[in-house]
């Protein structure tokens, strides 16, 4: 095998993209070398010449590498941020709140923003929402009746179902578990509302 052929190219692309969708970043120069049986100068060669050709695209150099693969799944890709804890008059997505993020494709979850939380308890076991499990929710101050929302109660982030209690004129938070009773408030500040839920498979 030449040190610079089509060959070699797809080769690097194909060790690249493997590298990436496994370890959700891209190769260094030596594992790309290790991995095709080139020295790091040959790599380095071959990298630039695939650039130019329009085989791959850089930003911040090499380890900001970008296959062809790679840029159509990232385009089509939003990063949910995970929240922690909510607290009354800080900013839902504040750099504070966010613990990681989660990428899910755009497709699934349609237009609007979106954040993460973890469940706590049981109080949703009847609608398959478990302890442990992440829930993607639309940012969103409204709600229709039925639909699953993130309430700040008390500087604190609970999930319910949500309706409106017309002769008591209050909102009522439904927890799906036939051991609790409903929450009734007379207002509440709604953060979202839940589109997906995420499971461990263990």
């Amino acid at each position: 095998m030449k040190v610079m052929s089509e060959s070699v190219f797809n080769s690097i692309i194909e060790f690249i993209d493997e590298y990436y969708f496994a370890n959700n970043t891209v190769p260094t120069m030596q594992e790309i070398a290790d991995a095709i049986n080139l020295n790091k100068s040959n790599v380095s060669r071959n990298l630039q010449a695939m650039k130019e050709r329009g085989l791959i695209e850089t930003t911040g150099g090499w380890r900001g590498i970008r296959t062809k693969k790679m840029s159509k799944v990232l385009a089509d890709t939003v990063r949910v941020p995970i929240v922690g804890s909510i607290a009354c008059g800080t900013p839902m997505l504040a750099e504070e709140n966010i613990e990681s993020y989660i990428p899910i494709s755009s497709s699934i979850l349609g237009p609007g923003k979106f954040f993460a939380l973890h469940a706590c308890g049981d109080s949703m076991i009847n609608a398959n929402i478990e302890d442990g499990d992440f829930v993607i929710v639309r940012q969103q101050s409204t709600a229709e009746e039925g639909q699953i929302v993130v309430a700040l109660i008390d500087d604190e982030a609970t999930l319910k179902r949500f309706y409106l209690d017309k002769k008591k004129r209050r909102v009522r938070l439904h927890p799906e578990n036939d051991k609790m009773e409903d929450m009734f408030f007379d207002s509440i500040d709604i953060q979202g509302i839940v589109i997906k839920v995420i499971k461990d498979v263990v």
